[in-house]
């Protein structure tokens, strides 16, 4: 995959709409991306299709979704498909759109090998400095290659706890190292007169941005995958 032509084929390219998923809270589509001579499958998900929550403010959840990639790459983990937010030539207005991971449907964390779970680590730790508030089973993807792949991150950067996820395989174990040292390299580009903290800006409020950067200081600090908190749901409901 050329990352940048993807990108450009996402922000720019025309924009047709295959068909619907159906099974979600949000209006969510499969699109085709052209653009020059790419032509490319993607995940359209327009901000008028949002289902309105009481704990999050209405229209943002598209936006959540490219910070999730924007986070992902300045933290060079490459979890996140190739996602922007597009403002024009989409067919339902603006929305995020992200590359989509051709995968099987019927595999999902819940069914994974425990091979395959190995490079979970990351995905445990990306959770909790963005705060997921739904990681289900069938978000996670593995292409035809066995790479990881993260989706669904509409409802992640809240300032309170919400993290609730499938993945407390790790709890109560030490992070890994590395994974330390990657969060601890991006904690001072998220104050304001950083790139990253620019890049987030449009799609995150600055509390939110503070939220994000506390809890990276929070996990580099503590160095430990937490437990599963006891007064409040830490599970997603469906799992899957």
């Amino acid at each position: 995959m050329d990352k940048d032509l993807t990108l450009a084929a996402l922000r720019e390219g025309e924009m047709r709409l295959e068909g619907q998923f159906v099974y979600g809270s949000n209006y969510t589509f499969l699109a085709i991306c052209t653009f020059a001579e790419l032509k490319i499958k993607a995940v359209y998900k327009p901000m008028q299709g949002e289902r309105p929550l009481w704990d999050f403010p209405p229209n943002t959840l598209a936006r959540r979704e490219a910070a999730a990639y924007n986070l992902s790459e300045a933290l060079g983990w490459n979890l996140v498909p190739p996602t922007v937010f597009r403002l024009r030539g989409a067919p339902m207005g603006p929305g995020s759109v992200q590359y989509f991971i051709d995968h099987d449907p019927n595999k999902h964390y819940l069914t994974f090998e425990q091979k395959e779970k190995e490079p979970f680590q990351k995905a445990a730790a990306f959770d909790l400095i963005i705060n997921n508030a739904d990681r289900k089973g069938g978000h996670f993807l593995l292409d035809d290659q066995g790479k990881l792949w993260l989706i669904d991150h509409g409802i992640s950067f809240h300032v309170e706890d919400k993290l609730r996820t499938v993945l407390w395989d790790y709890a109560g174990q030490e992070i890994p190292q590395k994974i330390l040292e990657d969060v601890h390299a991006i904690i001072r580009s998220l104050s304001p007169e950083n790139k990253l903290y620019q890049t987030l800006q449009p799609h995150l409020l600055a509390q939110e941005i503070q939220a994000l950067k506390t809890r990276s200081e929070e996990l580099v600090k503590n160095g430990v995958f937490p437990l599963p908190p006891e007064e409040r749901r830490a599970y997603p409901w469906p799992l899957v």
